[in-house]
């Protein structure tokens, strides 16, 4: 299943490991964090989608999410 979602279909690669991000944050796995922070990055994600999807977990994950979401931006400004 993980490797038919590393293909662009209807969704770019580069959309689907944001999604992924976003649900890494509201389900607070800072391994998952790491890892879909570097894949976004390796397949183009900008700084500026990485902070959106940051935005929109925390709005759907709650206060916890803040916690995460702060993990996750440190991990992208590490990895760029």
């Amino acid at each position: 299943m993980h490797h038919a979602t590393a293909e662009d279909t209807a969704l770019s690669v580069k959309q689907k490991e944001l999604i992924a991000l976003g649900i890494a944050i509201t389900i607070r796995c800072e391994g998952c964090i790491a890892c879909h922070v570097k894949d976004a990055l390796k397949k183009g994600a900008t700084k500026e989608e990485i902070v959106d999807t940051i935005g929109v977990a925390i709005v759907m994950g709650g206060g916890p999410s803040v916690v995460y979401g702060d993990i996750a931006y440190k991990a992208m400004e590490e990895m760029m």
